[in-house]
């Protein structure tokens, strides 16, 4: 090799090593301008939502899609605490008239017992039109283009968008039509089904005739195939919900029911065009991943537009929404907050979410940190709390969210976090005999003594919350949260006047009464072993809180076997009945006593009935007073059955209460309009950004540090300076012997 390529192979190396050198003083994860883009820029963990599809998705971790997407008839005010029901595609929020069994009107005070239906008569908004999608594509004489397909037209496309042509058309009441006898489906889970099948008129029966017609459609196929014929609800008409014309929708409701109401807020009850059924049951489509579970088509503010399964989520705006008014009044203070300050702007502010993946807390705190993440995670409202313990602990931490008016705003909201007991369970369940029934509630009461709640928010402050004394968190009519009559005497007492936890000895006394002395079954002397099902993997950040379980159940000599999975394989295991001891949370659907109660119903049985009760709980006595309840107006009847209903579940134990966590956000400062809920899971399309606030802060807080990186390049030009001069006195070394040994030879021959 020359000298002068020598020189030039290692000025191209420093070239090159500086330009690395530059690029890594870039540490934003998107590409160069996206902080200018209006994006919002949250996360999500674990893994991408499992149903999509209105007719199952009940899961909290997919409402930040489904609420974006779907329009249900009505919402809850943005900003109005308590919540206050607003139409959202419905026309207004009706009151039902009441009928008797011989069709006769009543009196809106009319008993419930004299109700035999109740009629709702809802309008639908006019010209309300679904997102682009390629099941509405027609061609010139009017006949679907994608709705004949064969598995080689469908090919490798993964992504509606990878079909030519999209359509669209207007809502109409047959849309609500649709999506409620979808809820009789047999293809995929309708966790609903139960509960909507006792009151919509004719809906069970209803079920069981579609239960007889799929089969018939499935008659030649495997039962392992994926690709079944299309189901067509329009066929089969049902009794209790059809459309008077094109823009009403009459739903008739058993009885009396006063919190149908709120479920007309939910995506239950979000419109389901036929189109999009019929074009996802062709043959290929199931294979690659398009079905409403994935690509949902809805009438809302967004639409998706790319799915990475557990890497990325992205929804962008529908360009056929017609946009809503940003709110002009909300509770005290909330124009100081500046929450007011769009009163009257057309919705939705921003054009892009994108939700990425994060599999662990601290990279993502990291990245909130910095400026990466406009918000946490849309469906978690935890972060707030956490955030404000650690700048409390902190002078650096408070210095640092004060300097960079990260918002951090809290309040008390409606949910729940417990840990519960499967009934079906021969050891911690039910029992099937008198004398294992008595033994197996004393085994779950000094478990739920010695789980100390109290100790778990102290420990754990991003999961804080109010310890729970039963099922009912405050600012729900019926509970007696916060007050010496709400105490669960099970597990806690008076002492001079406040309310403290029982002993661990009384729990090691009903663990010996239930025939288990010191943790071990009295008549084999073998020690107790329980499994405990996790919803998530057992990762660094989670260690913690399994090992502090982990010890809840030492305190009683008890083994406690950790079976952590995924999110989606937990729910599996829940739904086929396979766990044993459990924890799971629950956000409110609605703001009612009996939104919480029904979670231990037992004809709503998960593992039964596809429904929510998780722990499975049977107590017939308990399900009389449940009866009753959902045709009560607020009162003091409806207030005597709640606290007989909560006394059984206190004595019975299928859950320990656990608490009521803190509804709290976390904001950037170029955020605005953001105000953590439960409720309102429609949020981002209140959301604003000041993007050129954000660029500017995300230069000034991730600016990046030149010394060490000038001090690795001097260390490294000095390395290739020695290595080359080291080159030169070895080429100079070998030429020289040479040249003597000619000299030589030239003398010789003289």
């Amino acid at each position: 090799m020359s000298g002068v390529s020598l020189r030039c192979g290692v000025a191209g190396f420093l070239a090159a090593l500086l330009a690395l050198v530059l690029s890594a003083c870039n540490n934003s994860p998107y590409p160069d301008g996206a902080a200018d883009a209006n994006t919002l820029y949250t996360a999500f963990n674990e893994r991408s939502p499992r149903y999509l599809d209105p007719t199952s998705s009940y899961s909290s971790n997919e409402t930040p899609f489904t609420y974006q997407i779907y329009e249900p008839l009505y919402a809850y005010h943005y900003l109005k605490r308590p919540y206050e029901l607003i139409p959202k595609t419905a026309q207004s929020v009706v009151k039902p008239r009441f009928i008797d069994k011989a069709g006769r009107p009543l009196p809106d005070d009319a008993s419930a017992d004299l109700i035999s239906e109740s009629v709702y008569d809802i309008p639908i908004k006019h010209g309300i039109l679904f997102a682009p999608h390629p099941a509405f594509a027609q061609d010139a004489q009017g006949h679907y283009v994608y709705h004949h397909l064969s598995r080689e037209q469908v090919g490798e496309k993964r992504s509606p968008r990878e079909f030519a042509q999209q359509g669209s058309r207007e809502l109409t009441a047959d849309d609500y039509v649709y999506a409620i006898k979808r809820h009789a489906t047999t293809r995929t889970a309708a966790p609903v089904f139960g509960i909507f099948a006792e009151y919509v008129v004719g809906l069970a029966d209803y079920g069981k005739l579609i239960r007889i017609e799929d089969k018939k459609l499935r008659a030649d196929l495997s039962p392992t195939e994926r690709d079944k014929p299309f189901l067509d609800f329009r066929r089969w008409p049902l009794a209790g919900v059809q459309a008077l014309d094109k823009y009403t929708l009459r739903i008739r409701i058993m009885g009396k029911y006063p919190q149908w109401k709120y479920w007309m807020a939910m995506t239950f009850l979000a419109p389901i065009p036929w189109e999009a059924d019929a074009f996802y049951a062709q043959p290929g489509m199931a294979g690659n991943g398009l079905s409403l579970n994935t690509w949902p088509v809805g009438t809302g503010p967004y639409m998706m537009w790319e799915v990475v399964q557990d890497r990325r989520h992205v929804l962008k705006r529908n360009p056929n929404y017609r946009g809503a008014p940003y709110p002009c009044d909300g509770n005290p203070g909330d124009k100081e907050a500046g929450l007011l300050a769009d009163c009257g702007k057309t919705t939705p502010f921003v054009d892009t979410v994108v939700f990425n993946m994060e599999k662990e807390a601290v990279p993502q705190d990291a990245k909130f940190r910095q400026g990466y993440l406009d918000v946490p995670e849309l469906d978690q409202m935890s972060y707030g709390t956490a955030y404000k313990i650690q700048m409390e602990d902190s002078p650096k931490v408070n210095k640092e969210f004060t300097e960079k008016g990260i918002l951090l705003p809290r309040n008390v909201d409606l949910s729940s976090s417990y840990m519960g007991f499967n009934w079906l369970d021969p050891v911690v369940g039910q029992g099937d005999t008198p004398q294992q029934r008595l033994r197996n509630r004393k085994l779950r009461q000094a478990l739920s003594i010695a789980i100390d709640w109290d100790e778990f928010n102290r420990i754990f402050p991003k999961a804080a919350g109010e310890v729970a004394q039963g099922p009912l968190p405050g600012g729900v009519f019926g509970s007696r949260h916060g007050s010496l009559q709400g105490l669960n005497p099970v597990t806690h007492k008076i002492v001079n006047g406040q309310i403290v936890r029982r002993g661990i000895e009384e729990a090691r006394q009903l663990l010996a009464e239930a025939g288990y002395p010191d943790g071990r079954d009295a008549l084999s002397g073998k020690p107790l072993v329980l499994n405990y099902d996790y919803g998530r993997p057992a990762t660094p950040e989670a260690k913690a809180s399994l090992d502090w379980t982990s010890k809840q159940f030492a305190k009683l000599g008890i083994q406690l076997e950790i079976r952590a999975t995924d999110y989606n394989q937990f729910q599996d295991k829940v739904r086929r009945g396979k766990h044993q001891i459990f924890s799971w949370g629950w956000l409110a659907d609605y703001p009612d006593a009996e939104n919480f109660l029904f979670l231990l119903y037992g004809p709503n049985a998960k593992s039964l009935h596809d429904g929510e009760n998780a722990a499975n709980y049977q107590n017939p006595d308990y399900d009389r007073l449940y009866a009753r309840l959902r045709f009560m107006d607020d009162g003091p009847e409806k207030q005597q059955v709640i606290d007989q209903m909560v006394r059984i579940l206190q004595e019975d134990a299928p859950w320990s209460w656990g608490y009521f966590p803190y509804a709290s956000g976390a904001y950037q400062r170029w955020v605005h309009n953001g105000k953590p809920s439960i409720m309102v899971r429609d949020q981002a399309q209140y959301y604003r950004i000041d993007t050129a606030d954000r660029s500017r802060s995300l230069r000034n807080w991730n600016r990046p540090v030149y010394w060490p990186l000038a001090a690795l390049l001097a260390a490294l030009i000095g390395m290739v300076w020695l290595a080359v001069r080291s080159f030169q006195v070895r080429e100079r070394q070998v030429a020289l012997p040479a040249s003597h040994e000619a000299a030589q030879r030239d003398h010789k021959e003289a």
